[in-house]
């Protein structure tokens, strides 16, 4: 399998340090993307542990020689992504519970392993995964806010009816309880399409006909996530933004 890849990042208008993280490992093909938790304690440190865990278990897996389990080229074993993220999820729960300071710390995660024809997508939170197909803009991953859990019962709740914007209450974090439910889709990729890994840094301010439209102009991935990243924050962004963009240029046993 043959990939291009490529991510920006940039400090929200007015924050003192980006909680972003990510991961961008062509040659395993693992591609992450983290945002701590706006506002709660150390969301900076939150965000890194995650992604860290989720590298350390790629690696991890790299060195596994037992005949019969993963080594080498083959496939990564089935459902080891989601796995990742509730160690992760059990670390950062655990280092809250041991530090005052970081007892509310937590994040979103959106990651993908790629292998073959094949994509596996795991996500808690509202930081999301995209592919773009032939001028084809679809969405892979489902918020977990307060927004979303409303529209999905038919219920219609105005701002003004709650202390928070709806969109702003997460009702699934990284960390928040000793356990995590991760959402979890296996995607068919082919040659040509372009996966998109961000944070609502950008969805809140970029909407997906734009993002779609700039794939479809700039084709290159890095100059992608430079315009997006860009017009996020001119226009107005305060939140951290987070893009990372892969290019499927050919598919196959790696």
């Amino acid at each position: 399998m043959q990939l291009r890849a490529a991510a920006a990042t940039e400090k929200g208008l007015g924050r003192e340090r980006n909680e972003d993280a990510y991961v961008l490992q062509v040659a395993q093909g693992l591609f992450v993307v983290c945002d701590g938790m706006g506002g709660a304690s150390a969301g900076d440190v939150a965000s890194q542990m995650v992604a860290a865990t989720l590298l350390h278990e790629r690696q991890e897996l790299e060195r596994v020689s037992t005949p019969g389990l993963y080594r080498g080229n083959d496939s990564p074993p089935r459902g080891w992504l989601a796995d990742a993220v509730r160690k992760s999820n059990l670390a950062i729960y655990n280092d809250g519970q041991q530090n005052p300071a970081r007892r509310e710390m937590g994040a979103t995660v959106v990651s993908a392993s790629l292998h073959g024809d094949l994509a596996s997508v795991a996500s808690v939170g509202d930081s999301r995964a995209y592919l773009w197909r032939d001028n084809r803009f679809e969405t892979l991953t489902h918020d977990h806010t307060l927004f979303e859990a409303l529209a999905h019962e038919g219920l219609d709740v105005s701002r003004e009816e709650l202390p928070e914007d709806p969109r702003d209450i997460l009702l699934r974090v990284v960390g928040g309880e000793p356990d995590v439910e991760v959402d979890v889709v296996d995607i068919p990729i082919r040659s040509g399409d372009y996966l998109v890994l961000c944070t609502d840094g950008l969805t809140r301010i970029v909407s997906d006909p734009m993002v779609s439209a700039s794939i479809a102009r700039l084709r290159d991935p890095q100059h992608i996530c430079d315009h997006l990243v860009r017009t996020a924050t001119e226009s107005g962004g305060t939140d951290d933004v987070t893009v990372l963009i892969v290019e499927i240029v050919e598919t196959g046993a790696i």
